[in-house]
């Protein structure tokens, strides 16, 4: 009876070896199957994530614990890589935006050398270098002023203003740059007063570059307007356009972007940025549309 016992035990015993054993074989069979593929992610650019040769224990948790940090990481470089392509494409644009009136000014100061010219020509000369280099200071000045705004130091002193004579008194300071084009723009205004909360510089700068952006790239049709609309004041910029497209929306506020892409106008794609960081430093939101061929930029601030 005991010897029967002894084998069966020994039986038994030899079995769970096997399957120990057999278990070992599977686990580094397992780990040297996930050695091997987070080398090759290691050494390759690939969207593979880690398998399993062989489902033991908990090793198939570990191999999804693995994708998802492998994902993370993917993300990440993704992030990283659109982020350093936008860095080169913002100097890029920045070298271009500042080298083209250096050169016009390089160009006509050494017109003016020449003895061979009029004093009338020079005086032209003179006054086209005193716009390039005002455009120059525009650019610089628009380059500071958005660093200052996306690293939090432009210190905002937020005050009740009346938005709807604010909208008038900014629009009039464009009334010559209207008339020049021929065009009356259409201005529409709640009656009631809406007031707000926000910085006067920065408010007019808002109103300001949306209003010049219409006037480089508009064709007219311009349309201004306020109203009270969900215990907010809305503001709508509207102009005619033959620009821009469905596809530039998604892009518009991003700095330097501009549907110029010759950038003979001489804008730095900043305008709109500037505008969207002060609009959501002061709690309020700017979107634009585009409907058969009309764009439209509305700036909303709660309501005091």
């Amino acid at each position: 009876m005991m010897e029967q016992f002894l084998v069966i035990l020994t039986v038994l015993l030899g079995m769970a070896a096997v399957g120990l054993l057999l278990r070992l074989w599977c686990y580094r069979r397992q780990i040297n199957h996930i050695r091997k593929q987070l080398l090759f992610l290691e050494t390759e650019e690939s969207n593979f994530l880690l398998t399993s040769v062989c489902a033991v224990g908990k090793t198939g948790a570990l191999i999804n614990q693995f994708n998802e940090v492998i994902e993370k990481l993917r993300q990440e470089q993704r992030r990283l890589r659109k982020l350093n392509r936008s860095y080169r494409e913002s100097i890029t644009s920045i070298s271009h935006d500042i080298r083209t009136p250096l050169t016009s000014v390089k160009g006509y100061v050494q017109m003016q050398k020449n003895s061979d010219i009029s004093e009338e020509k020079k005086a032209e000369y003179l006054r086209v270098v005193e716009r390039r280099l005002e455009e120059l200071g525009e650019i610089l000045n628009q380059l500071f002023e958005y660093t200052r705004i996306e690293a939090g130091e432009f210190p905002l002193n937020l005050e009740r203003i009346n938005v709807g004579n604010f909208l008038i008194e900014i629009i009039s300071m464009f009334y010559e740059d209207f008339s020049g084009r021929g065009w009356e723009p259409q201005i529409a205004i709640a009656r009631e007063a809406l007031f707000i909360q926000a910085d006067r510089h920065a408010l007019s700068r808002i109103l300001e570059n949306l209003i010049r952006n219409a006037l480089v790239h508009g064709k007219g049709r311009y349309c201004f307007s306020l109203v009270s609309r969900k215990d907010y004041a809305v503001v709508s910029i509207a102009n005619e356009t033959d620009e821009i497209e469905e596809k530039d929306l998604e892009q518009i506020f991003e700095r330097f972007y501009t549907t110029d892409h010759s950038r003979s106008r001489r804008t730095t794609g900043l305008g709109l940025a500037i505008a969207k960081e002060f609009t959501e430093q002061m709690g309020g939101s700017i979107e634009a549309f585009l409907e058969e061929r009309y764009f439209t930029v509305e700036v909303c601030f709660p309501l005091m």
